[in-house]
């Protein structure tokens, strides 16, 4: 039998890329998947038919996480449909790809609020329905990060500074929950070919700079994330409280 078997996961962003990905490989472990989406329901829909071919229930759900009511609204249906939620991934992720000099206050607060600012009420929402189970497994919060959270890249300071706010709220809420049994961890991805790198006018120059620094000797897949995500849902994994995961075949431990 599955250890997941059964569990109820809100994957946010999961229409497309690494959310995809994340909610495909739970579905496969017999977890029962919400999926939000904020602008295009026929893409989520598609991914919802791939989910339900795994043989579990997939609620689709549109909101923007960067809205507080939008949130509440959304963990209302969740609770309505399921009663209960065991996992909560914080995948969605938005932001202005400019040079320093040429950011507005609009752009660092839309950066600001959607990848780190959201995980607040999100988790907040999210550890009120955990716990509700069988009592052996009070929940698993996981937020997706990128490699921008501690290194400089390029027209990403706006990102990679929410991306480090980000990081640094996972470890404050990882001691808040811990006494309720949740697990709060956050998955510190390396470069991924996905849509969202396609807006960095040097893509091709970082796709090629990345696999030359790789000691594993390609690039990370969606699949690659999503499997830490499993293993980081697992019991076994019960101690690793508030920590950073680094998922990058060793790009980064490279001088």
């Amino acid at each position: 039998m599955k250890e997941l078997d059964g569990r109820i996961a809100l994957v946010t962003g999961a229409s497309r890329g690494i959310g995809k990905a994340i909610a495909l490989k739970l579905a496969s472990q017999g977890v029962h998947l919400v999926i939000n989406y904020l602008r295009k329901r026929s893409r989520a829909e598609e991914t919802a038919v791939e989910i339900r071919k795994c043989g579990v229930r997939c609620l689709v759900l549109q909101a923007n996480v960067a809205k507080d009511d939008q949130v509440e609204k959304m963990f209302g249906e969740v609770e309505k449909e399921f009663g209960k939620l065991d996992i909560l991934i914080s995948n969605a992720a938005s932001g202005v790809l400019k040079p320093t000099w040429e950011l507005t206050t609009r752009h660092w607060q839309w950066a600001m609020d959607i990848n780190a600012r959201a995980l607040l009420p999100l988790s907040q929402h999210a550890s009120k329905l955990m716990g509700r189970g069988d009592g052996k497994f009070g929940g698993r919060i996981l937020a997706v990060s990128s490699l921008g959270a501690v290194r400089a890249i390029d027209n990403y300071a706006a990102v990679g500074a929410s991306k480090a706010a980000l990081e640094s709220l996972v470890r404050h809420l990882a001691v808040d929950l811990a006494p309720c049994g949740v697990n709060v961890n956050v998955i510190q991805a390396g470069a991924v070919d996905t849509e969202a790198l396609k807006f960095f006018k040097n893509r091709d120059e970082i796709l090629d700079n990345t696999l030359k620094r790789t000691p594993a000797g390609r690039l990370i897949t969606p699949e690659d994330v999503a499997d830490v995500v499993l293993l980081l849902c697992n019991n076994k994994a019960k101690m690793i409280q508030g920590q950073t995961i680094v998922v990058d075949g060793g790009y980064s431990i490279r001088a």
